[in-house]
């Protein structure tokens, strides 16, 4: 019997401060990458706590998912696919300043984490992690999304 395909899943957070996206900066094979808050779901995690626990890990910024702005298929490398649940996320409790949340990365492979623009996650597109960062971001300008609703964690 064949070995049953397995695909990486995991989850990241699309987090709009004033027209501005939180991205993290961390080094991959020893290149410096963009990428917006994300990593992999763990056991007996639900899709939307790995969520909100990985954009607090390498952000320092508790965070409630809103939506889901889209689940995305990704080959990186032949032997080497993910399965990307994507979700537009708000800042927990910050008031009304103009100013955006300040980071504080807890994750030891996240160099900074960064409020950039549109235009500006553009211009780093050499350096962005996947194609799936712009595409998501695209997607959310579209307002493509869904409601929490049509996730489930009930047999977990």
């Amino acid at each position: 019997m064949a070995e049953r395909f397995k695909p990486n899943v995991t989850v990241a957070a699309i987090v709009v401060w004033q027209d501005k996206f939180l991205m993290v900066e961390e080094v991959i094979d020893g290149e410096t990458v963009y990428n917006q808050p994300a990593g992999h779901l763990e056991p007996h995690e639900s899709i939307i706590n790995a969520c909100e626990r990985e954009v607090t890990e390498e952000t320092g910024i508790a965070v409630k998912c809103q939506s889901i702005t889209g689940i995305y298929q990704y080959q990186a490398k032949p032997e080497l696919q993910f399965l990307r649940f994507t979700f537009h996320c708000i800042v927990n409790q910050y008031g009304t300043t103009l100013e955006p949340p300040q980071t504080r990365p807890q994750d030891p492979q996240i160099i900074a984490a960064h409020w950039l623009t549109h235009d500006q996650i553009k211009a780093l597109e050499p350096q962005l992690r996947s194609p799936l960062i712009l595409q998501s971001i695209e997607d959310y300008f579209a307002s493509k999304s869904a409601t929490l609703r049509v996730l489930s964690d009930q047999f977990l």
